[in-house]
């Protein structure tokens, strides 16, 4: 895993002007059809540089609704067992998403997704480091703040609703929703190297509480 982990770069003009064009548009159909999204505050998502994305997790939907989200490409970090899967794991390594072995430290994948950052490009992570069984937002994963001290880049949060609608926990096949799915973005804020786990980890709850609507 970790040589696969070395070979993910970064996006190309390939992936930028015909890839991720494509798969925006089969994307969005396919929302329009099963629970259309509605973006907040899209203006607040940085039009270049390194950017850290952390979004909530509700169903495995979400990395599409995320991209959906934002126009920028995105280089998802997915558990590891997804890319043992022969036509998902082909679809999101053409993606250029990269995995991460969960239950325990992947320095690898922490490398890479530095790296990546510190490249200029965008990577998301969903920092719950599972699926909520129930929609709430669980603990996050103190990881996250390795990832924003040592890129030093502008971090956002995503706040995700009603994907578990279309995907409802548990199941393996989206179903029509019936209802609007909705992505806001927060305000970004940059990490330096001095700033303590409690303080982003902290600021990244109160965020994603504030942007689902869980708040207190």
């Amino acid at each position: 895993m970790p040589n696969e982990v070395d070979e993910i770069g970064p996006h190309t003009r390939f992936h930028r002007w015909f890839l991720f064009p494509i798969g925006r548009v089969i994307a969005w159909l396919l929302f329009l059809i099963l629970g259309p999204i509605r973006v907040w505050n899209r203006s607040r998502v940085p039009r270049s540089g390194g950017l850290l994305i952390l979004a909530n997790h509700l169903a495995d939907v979400d990395p599409v609704a995320v991209q959906l989200a934002c126009r920028r490409p995105i280089h998802f970090m997915a558990k590891s067992e997804l890319f043992e899967m022969k036509v998902l794991g082909s679809v999101i390594r053409a993606f250029k998403a990269f995995p991460v072995k969960r239950g325990e430290p992947d320095r690898g994948a922490i490398k890479r997704a530095v790296q990546l950052l510190r490249m200029g490009e965008v990577v998301c992570v969903f920092p719950e480091g599972q699926l909520s069984a129930d929609g709430k937002l669980q603990e996050l994963k103190p990881g996250i703040a390795l990832l924003a001290r040592m890129a030093e880049c502008n971090t956002i949060c995503c706040g995700l609703e009603n994907t578990n609608r279309i995907m409802p926990y548990g199941k393996v096949t989206p179903r029509i929703s019936w209802h609007r799915t909705h992505a806001r973005w927060g305000e970004a804020r940059k990490f330096d190297k001095s700033a303590e786990t409690e303080e982003i980890v902290g600021w990244a709850e109160a965020q994603l509480r504030s942007l689902t609507k869980q708040e207190g």
